[in-house]
């Protein structure tokens, strides 16, 4: 499935669907598609910076594990913050982003792009779309 840029048009129609995003709705067709074992947003994990919990965009179900898949067009501090509390208190989560644009910087003055942060991380991330490899590996 080949992704475009996300018009205001299909993000109204993303949100009118259920999702957060257009980015999120792209996704989701896709994992209609591919006749994976999804739900979307349909659990919470607890982590600790005050108690809360982090609601993954969506849950892939496999026969010895799952995959939380998060969907992300903006990176900001708050959520890379949240993801490596979430990473530390739940080492064990496969947790797995989708960018717009993995190549966006963090922010106007670095150099740092979402994609080095991820591989600095040790998160697995993808552009658009969930790529074949992660489809064929969670089939």
């Amino acid at each position: 499935m080949t992704m475009t840029k996300t018009s205001k048009a299909q993000l109204a129609r993303g949100i009118k669907e259920g999702y957060r995003s257009g980015l999120e709705e792209g996704v989701g067709k896709q994992l209609t598609l591919s006749g994976l074992d999804w739900t979307y947003e349909s659990e919470r994990i607890p982590y600790i910076a005050k108690p809360k919990t982090y609601t993954p965009d969506f849950v892939i179900k496999t026969k010895y594990s799952k995959v939380y898949i998060e969907t992300k067009g903006r990176f900001i501090g708050a959520d890379r913050a949240k993801h490596l509390l979430i990473k530390k208190q739940h080492p064990e989560l496969d947790i797995r982003f989708v960018f717009t644009n993995p190549n966006q910087k963090l922010n106007k003055g670095s150099k740092t792009t979402y994609a080095e942060w991820c591989i600095k991380h040790g998160f697995s991330y993808a552009r658009k779309e969930i790529p074949e490899s992660w489809i064929k590996l969670l089939s």
